[in-house]
């Protein structure tokens, strides 16, 4: 997520890093590298310059703090700017029952799938959702929001035979009460560009509806035209929050820097992915922590709370301690990482870990090698010792692969169990021992 970005900042900072000293003149060559940075990653303009000037200022300004290097306390001083710039704290929506939100943006921006997404979300915080289909012009925009609701069991209101957006509105909060649904999000019509008749059709819906959100579903690959979409789209109807949509693709990032300062709108959530529960709570603190390559653990833990199944997380640690652990053991091992989501996304929150690459050669091992666990009888997992020449040609016949694979797969397993063995007892405490003393405490940048 926001690859470009993180790794041109990550470049910038390892440089401020080694600074020895700090003066007016190597700050000032060290945060070209930054407003650089910013730029290229479709940072405004504007954003960039005053972002720059913000951190040379506390710079000069700054007392040297004793066992901190200078080039540490620009990086301080950077992730600090860079929280204000997203947004101090994490924004709350409004805590009213019913809570009304209506979904606006451009075509294309994923507001159907963000407003199904949204109501899953809500959903863990005990909220009954209800979907009012108020986009009477995309073809199939009611069929779509039909059957992504209903697959995670929220009901929709619609009205295929009306082009009155205000009145389906209307019609919708009287269904809603009906309904007894506390939650009523309305998926609205977008354009491929900004006109006057999307934004009277949206005023004249929220004056009927009277929101309590206006969420503006933004794509962040639109760079720097976000921020004007934004600007619009704030003028028109006030938004009372943002949602930037499809960072998980190749999106340079700019967007999540610029949209707060140009709009004064607060970024309230973000989509990391296609699926359903790939909506997060946007927390500044810890985008800038992305952006800088610090990693983000807290999200990576709750995620991990959230996804993995803590008896069987349990009972997997107690066979790893008894260095009893087969190929059914390992299959659930990896089902529970899948649930995480892509690979990409989980090796990004890791500190120090932003610049490795994870591609499709890495997300397709990891298909190859589930693949081949499950060309296996459920013996055969549990006993890999009796994998042989024969059983192992069916398994790379059943699961597509070469038997070089098989083999390969089956190596490292068994290079895995006798690492579990020797970590049992006292040459597990020994072996570990030595590892810490290695490079001063582990892998580095662990």
């Amino acid at each position: 997520m926001l690859e470009n970005l993180t790794d041109r900042m990550s470049h910038a900072i390892r440089n401020l890093r080694g600074m020895g000293k700090l003066s007016e003149d190597n700050i000032a060559d060290a945060l070209k590298e930054v407003r650089t940075a910013l730029l290229s990653a479709d940072v405004h303009f504007k954003v960039a310059r005053e972002f720059v000037e913000k951190v040379k200022a506390e710079c000069i300004g700054q007392e040297v703090i004793k066992n901190v290097s200078p080039g540490q306390q620009i990086v301080k001083i950077i992730h600090d700017e860079l929280v204000q710039l997203l947004g101090e704290g994490a924004q709350d929506l409004s805590d009213k029952r019913p809570l009304r939100v209506m979904m606006v943006g451009l075509h294309g921006s994923g507001k159907t799938t963000t407003s199904v997404k949204l109501a899953k979300n809500l959903a863990k915080q005990g909220y009954q959702a209800g979907l009012i289909a108020c986009d009477v012009y995309r073809p199939a925009a009611i069929d779509q929001l039909e059957t992504l609701a209903q697959q995670e069991g929220f009901p929709v209101y619609t009205d295929r035979d009306s082009k009155n957006v205000p009145k389906i509105g209307k019609a919708g909060l009287k269904w809603a009460k009906d309904q007894e649904r506390d939650l009523i999000i309305f998926d609205t019509a977008g354009r491929l560009q900004i006109d006057e008749d999307l934004i009277v059709e949206i005023r004249k819906l929220k004056d009927t509806i009277v929101p309590d959100e206006i969420l503006l579903v933004a794509d962040s690959a639109l760079g720097q035209e976000a921020v004007n979409v934004a600007k619009h789209f704030h003028d028109a109807v006030q938004l009372t929050g943002i949602v930037l949509t499809k960072l998980d693709g190749d999106a340079r990032g700019g967007a999540a820097l610029s949209m707060k300062t140009i709009t004064e709108v607060p970024i309230k959530f973000m989509g990391v992915g296609e699926k359903m529960d790939d909506l997060e709570v946007f927390h500044p603190d810890r985008m800038a922590q992305r952006i800088l390559g610090m990693g983000d653990v807290v999200s990576l833990v709750e995620k991990a709370q959230e996804q993995i199944d803590e008896e069987e997380a349990l009972r997997l640690a107690e066979k790893m301690k008894r260095a009893d652990f087969n190929f059914d053991d390992f299959l659930s091992q990896l089902k529970q990482l899948k649930k995480m989501g892509p690979l990409s996304g989980i090796i990004g929150m890791l500190p120090g870990m932003s610049g490795i690459e994870v591609g499709d050669k890495e997300e397709n091992q990891l298909k190859r090698t589930e693949a081949i666990i499950l060309s296996m009888t459920r013996y055969e997992r549990a006993h890999p010792q009796i994998l042989n020449g024969s059983r192992r040609k069916r398994i790379a016949d059943g699961s597509g692969v070469t038997v070089k694979d098989v083999n390969s797969l089956i190596k490292q397993f068994g290079q895995m169990r006798k690492m579990m063995k020797m970590m049992r007892g006292s040459k597990g405490k020994k072996l570990m021992k030595q590892f810490g003393n290695m490079g001063g405490g582990g892998l580095p940048g662990m």
